[in-house]
């Protein structure tokens, strides 16, 4: 009788031969190692992730929209409903801001000589080559539009994120393209975006510009950190679930898991934590930084549901690589759903948020002293 740790398949795929689907790969090829957690991350988004009460909350960091995969697996993943809320970089939104301007990009090398670059006005981000004029015409277009009267006051950086997704998407519509833009596309669906460092990058270059010349734009992150906290809580008290999906790490990691401390930590809410964590990441846990930071480690922080630890998986992966793999995987296998438009409800959402701290704070003030 075999021990039951021996309880796992048995190791013998078929051999893959032409015309191989991708689902059968991930699924009978990929057994062990990172092809094994990246096949794990594709069940656990397709069995739980992805059922109609879970809110799924996707992070982006790393130079993921100027390799294209804005287009060819973002969009298709908003489109099919199965990403309701994006914490990212400014540089992602930034640079896939050109294809919604029509502005070209080009696959390169990664071993040329930047000085002749440089002289030949073509800017690198590593083997995507492109004019340096696509960031001043990207430049030109955000500054036009910021002189626009709906820019010119204080707002959190989903509503930024949601006006420029609107002027992207009639800049779209002038060039009689669709849907190549991530903001544009999140706009239709509702999809609140949020930067967690919004001058680090051209977009927040551009409006310090703006300020010099008097604008009255500005971003206000810290109101992101409760929105952030009220679309988690109220998946939550709703009777839902909570899922996060991080391609990289940094910043936008850490303002999606964060979510579960400022419930449960600040405003004493009571709550468990995440239910559901996939990472794409090529950071190691051991030098102490956040990107390679582990489920296991986020549980003893309250950003983790500890009970929900098995429903953990981190591939170790070039999110290039396996993003586009797992959006194949997930459009294959899994019906679209009913997007849940959640910039719309943000209202709802935040008052729900208010009233939990408020009764939490009554609960506090009722507590017994503590005599020690």
């Amino acid at each position: 009788m075999k021990h039951k740790l021996l309880a796992g398949r048995s190791i013998d795929p078929p051999a893959i031969k032409p015309g191989i689907e991708l689902t059968t790969l991930v699924d009978e090829c990929f057994l062990a190692y990172n092809a094994a957690r990246l096949r794990e991350a594709a069940h656990l988004l397709v069995r739980k992730c992805l059922d109609d009460n879970v809110t799924v909350g996707l992070t982006l960091s790393g130079a993921l929209t100027p390799a294209g995969l804005g287009i060819s697996a973002l969009i298709p993943l908003i489109e099919a409903g199965f990403v309701d809320w994006i914490v990212s970089t400014g540089a992602n939104l930034y640079h896939d801001s050109h294809f919604g301007l029509g502005l070209d990009l080009h696959v390169g090398r990664p071993h040329v000589d930047d000085t002749v670059l440089r002289e030949n006005g073509v800017v690198r981000i590593y083997d995507i080559l492109f004019d340096y004029n696509v960031l001043l015409e990207t430049d030109a277009f955000f500054r036009r539009i910021f002189d626009e009267p709906e820019f010119q006051r204080t707002m959190g950086t989903a509503e930024f994120h949601y006006l420029c997704g609107k002027y992207l998407a009639e800049r779209e519509r002038q060039l009689g393209q669709k849907r190549r833009c991530l903001l544009s596309v999140c706009h239709e669906y509702g999809v609140p975006v949020y930067t967690s460092s919004p001058g680090d990058s051209s977009i927040g270059l551009n409006i310090a510009e703006k300020q010099l010349k008097g604008s009255k734009l500005r971003l206000d992150p810290i109101c992101d950190v409760n929105e952030t906290a009220a679309i988690v809580l109220s998946a939550k008290k709703n009777g839902g679930k909570s899922a996060v999906w991080i391609l990289g790490g940094g910043s936008p990691k850490n303002f999606a898991l964060q979510t579960e401390p400022q419930i449960q930590e600040v405003l004493k809410i009571e709550e468990k934590g995440h239910d559901y964590f996939i990472q794409i990441t090529d950071a190691r846990p051991d030098t102490g930084g956040l990107s390679g930071a582990t489920p296991s480690e986020a549980v003893s922080w309250g950003k983790i549901d500890p009970e929900m630890l098995p429903d953990t998986v981190v591939c170790y992966c070039d999110s290039t690589i396996a993003l586009p793999l797992l959006t194949a995987y997930v459009l294959e296998r899994h019906a679209p759903r009913r997007h849940k438009r959640l910039y719309d409800r943000r209202s709802e959402m935040l008052a729900l948020l208010e009233a939990e701290f408020q009764m939490a704070q009554q609960r506090e003030r009722k507590a017994p002293a503590d005599d020690h």
